[in-house]
This record gives C-alpha cells, structure tokens and sequence, in this order.
C-alpha cells in the first residue's frame, strides 16, 4: 500500500518536472536555502526557546508545593520520551550505540548531567521560595563568569573592555554582598554551575540534541530510584488521587525538552555573535516576571547591582561585535 502510494507520488511528479523545460527543472531541483531563510528560521528557532525559558518561572510557580528535588526528577524522567523521539526522527541513534561504547563519553556525560542537575534544582528552588530576582541576576552573570573561565583555564586573553565588563560584575556581587551581609549565593551557584556545565559540555563529542538524551538518559535510573522511595514512603506528588500534580509533573518534561531543542536547531543556523546577544532575553524576561507578576522587592541595592550587570553586559557585546567586525575581511570591489 504505501510503496504503490510511493509510486504514484513519483509518476505525477516525473510527468510534473517533464512538462517544464530541462533548464528549469534542473533550477529547481538544485535551488538551495537561502542565508536569509536559513537565518530566519534560526532566530524564529532561538526565539521561541529563550522565550520559553524566559516564561518558565510561570510554570515552576505552579509546582512550587512540591519539593524541588521531585519536581527536577520528574523534568528528567519525562524529557527522555521527547528526547528520544527527536533522535529518531533525526536518525542520529547510532550516535548513542557510540557513546554507550565510550567510557570516557559516559563519564563526562555523567559530570555534566550532574552539573546540569544541581543547576535546575537551584533554580525550581529559587523560583518556588520567591527568590527570582536573584535566578535572573545569576544568568545575567554566566556570560560575564563563561569569560573569566575561558582566560583562567585556557589562558584566554581578554581585551581592555572585556576586563572592564568582568570587574563591573564583580562589583555588582560586591555590592550585593554588602547588603546581604554574605555572598549573593543563589546568583553565584546559577551562574557557575551553567559556566561549568556549557565549558565540558563542549568537549562531549556528540551533538546538542544526542548530548542532552544522553545526559537524560544517565540520570534516569536515579531519578526513578528516588521517586520510587518516595512512592513507597507515601511522600511522592505523582499519585492518582492528585490528577493534578500528576498532569503538572508530566508536563516538566516538555517545558525542559522543547526550548533546549529548538535552541540546538536555532544555534546550528545563527552566527555566534546572534546568539550571543539573544542570551539576555530569557533572563530579562524572568526579571520583568519577579518585579512585575511576583512582586519581588527590588531595593537600591539591587537595582545598583542590575545597572552594573547590564553596563558590563553592554561593553562584552559591544566588544564581541567589534572583534567580529575587525576579523571581517574587506569586501571585493
């Protein structure tokens, strides 16, 4: 049946292509994307993903009754579904056969599993116990913490502004450290444990959407390890007589997995410059959520701290563009 659908598509497309001329016809057949359509289906792409991201502390507000590390169990438990059916419509399985094989692979997953795990759990936390403001101060700091690693652990040298814009950052945590009486901990830990994780996550030798299957994968026993004991403990969320939870808990699963991938198919057709700048948008959006959805106070201390944060962000894109635009080679006349 299928094979005879086959045939018929193909006889009305041969006598399609026949009545053109040859020359059209070959036009047609070897027409390639455009850079503007591939563009813009990559922002269309990254858009979608750092707007998910930047709406998901709406979600995490709706769970924030369960404890953290459940809710995180479950976002792993149920992205591996989506994750996999990705891989095998990509037809990218042979990847993980690979990897699987590869005790080195699997160790490195493992650890950057791990970081990414205690990332999330800060953040549900963060999110459910009001303290929002500081989670978007914490990705505002990653690209700014991603510099200082890249020149601590590659030897990295870092331009006059991009000095500037990491020394602004580290007087914006002064700053906060002063009006806390102690170290802007929660900003910290997000911000370090994402540097750390994007830093080895890039020598994984598998691709975005293989990676993250594979992270998911690792973490998949211990997570049902530990939502089995608290079934049997009688402290698990994830039971018939809350339908609720239970829809909202499965859900965990698409908000994880959808923004992560579409982000791996906007950033395969953007230019790194794009994507770089296109990274505050998800946590401009959580801090417009925490002021102005979850009243979150916002004292001068803070609003000190921001302002110097978004100056240092200002000068590292400014310096990013002009170091794209220097390496640029000249046009042809």
């Amino acid at each position: 049946m299928i094979h005879q659908k086959f045939e018929m598509v193909f006889w009305r497309r041969a006598h399609h292509i026949g009545a053109m001329s040859a020359e059209s016809a070959a036009s047609a057949a070897t027409k390639p994307e455009t850079p503007d359509n591939s563009a813009s289906r990559g922002l269309l792409f990254a858009l979608s993903a750092y707007g998910l991201w930047g709406v998901m502390p709406l979600f995490l507000k709706l769970v924030d009754h369960i404890p953290a590390v459940e809710v995180v169990a479950h976002r792993i438990i149920w992205s591996v579904p989506i994750a996999g059916a990705v891989l095998l419509a990509l037809g990218r399985t042979s990847d993980i056969k690979a990897a699987l094989r590869s005790p080195r692979t699997l160790a490195l997953a493992a650890l950057t599993a791990s970081l990414i795990t205690v990332n999330w759990g800060i953040y549900v936390w963060a999110i459910a116990v009001d303290r929002t403001v500081e989670a978007a101060l914490g990705y505002y700091i990653n690209p700014l913490m991603s510099i200082a690693m890249g020149a601590a652990l590659l030897g990295e040298k870092l331009s006059p502004v991009q000095v500037a814009a990491v020394g602004l950052a580290i007087v914006a945590v002064g700053v906060l450290t002063v009006e806390a009486g102690g170290l802007p901990w929660v900003s910290l830990a997000l911000a370090s444990t994402f540097a750390v994780y994007g830093f080895l996550r890039k020598t994984l030798p598998i691709g975005p959407s293989q990676g993250f299957f594979l992270e998911v994968l690792l973490l998949t026993v211990p997570s049902l390890a530990y939502l089995v004991w608290l079934s049997v403990g009688g402290e698990g969320h994830f039971v018939p007589s809350q339908p609720e939870n239970m829809v909202l808990l499965v859900l965990c699963g698409p908000a994880t997995a959808v923004p992560l991938i579409l982000f791996g198919f906007g950033a395969k057709l953007l230019r790194y410059s794009t994507i770089g700048i296109m990274q505050y948008i998800s946590p401009t959006i959580v801090f417009l959520i925490a002021v102005f959805v979850f009243r979150e106070p916002l004292g001068a201390s803070r609003m000190i701290a921001f302002a110097l944060i978004w100056a240092a962000l200002a000068l590292y894109s400014w310096s990013m563009f002009s170091r794209r635009a220097q390496s640029r080679p000249p046009p042809i006349n």
